[in-house]
């Protein structure tokens, strides 16, 4: 398998102060999902601009479908699809128009991007609202005509940049069915995402980023894994109660306990035993918990042990 983009050492500061990428480096392979997560402002976004050749990156080399994003931007730019956070498709213009004016804009002929657009209108299930403004849409079918509108040159390298931000859980997995049926047919896709589900569903790789540098990487079977096979999950009463109970564990367990809000996760590698272990150091020192869930390991709970932070994203640099 080659790779469908390649990044190496990225660096990128803006306003002289601020160091949006430091050294970002990873490869997507031909035919697979990439998902980049990060907390708001560790340079997802950036990373995106960098890769679809809108920002020039301070430092560092990047390929995409074999072609450098600075030397040959004008080739890459004609070789990929890009759907950002935002609905970029005019509200005014109908859907089949929306895509009409996107094949003619890639100097497609007219009879062209009519066929292309129609075909496309199918396949994302809008045939119906194809001659109605996009404005009536609602948010699922917009962001499914914006992806749409990046794929009227039929790119073998798509980047969705929080692809279904602000979509119903119905919309959401509509537009997860369009992402997995590109891929099936051999489309490399990168996607950010601020849903830990979406990246767990559609990723085959996740490249985990935080203040601009890559932290993790791995599958998410790979990176749940490194959390043990299961999570104790221990309510206390309030925030400081769990701090001290999280006190207990600290440089005394197999795998650093994680503190969210007043719950305690702690991981578990060898099953019930290392449970009543946790249990009777809580009870010696009069820390009893209020609640008890043991789960399987998710990749938020990955995220937060490496960033200090659950995944409520915005928009980032």
């Amino acid at each position: 398998m080659s790779a469908a983009i390649e990044a190496e050492g990225l660096t990128k500061t803006f306003g002289g102060d601020v160091l949006a990428l430091n050294g970002v480096g990873f490869t997507v392979e031909e035919g697979t999902v990439l998902g980049l997560l990060g907390p708001n402002g560790a340079g997802k976004t950036t990373t995106v601009r960098v890769l679809t050749t809108t920002l020039i990156p301070d430092s560092g080399r990047a390929r995409v479908n074999g072609l450098d994003v600075v030397k040959d931007a004008n080739k890459v730019r004609s070789s990929i699809g890009l759907a950002g956070q935002y609905a970029a498709v005019d509200a005014n213009l109908t859907g089949r128009e929306n895509l009409r004016m996107v094949g003619q804009l890639f100097q497609l002929s007219r009879k062209d991007a009519s066929r292309v657009a129609d075909e496309l209108l199918e396949h994302f299930n809008l045939t119906e609202a194809a001659n109605r403004p996009s404005k009536t849409y609602s948010g699922g079918m917009r962001r499914r005509l914006d992806i749409a509108a990046a794929l009227v040159v039929r790119p073998p390298v798509l980047f969705l940049d929080e692809p279904t931000t602000g979509l119903d859980p119905n919309s959401r997995t509509a537009v997860w069915q369009v992402v997995e049926d590109l891929v099936e047919n051999g489309t490399t896709v990168l996607l950010t995402t601020q849903y830990l589900e979406e990246a767990d569903r559609l990723a085959d790789n996740i490249v985990v980023v935080d203040r601009g540098a890559v932290i993790a990487e791995g599958t998410p079977a790979t990176l749940k894994s490194t959390l043990g096979e299961t999570v104790l999950d221990l309510g206390f009463p309030d925030t400081s109660t769990a701090l001290e109970a999280s006190q207990l564990f600290l440089g005394k367990w197999p795998a650093p306990p994680v503190l969210d809000g007043s719950i305690l996760e702690l991981p578990i590698d060898t099953g019930p035993s290392q449970v009543m272990l946790a249990l009777r150091k809580l009870d010696e020192a009069g820390l009893a918990p209020t609640s008890m869930t043991l789960r399987e390991p998710s990749l938020d709970d990955v995220f937060l042990s490496l960033t200090g932070r659950r995944t409520d994203l915005d928009e980032d640099q």
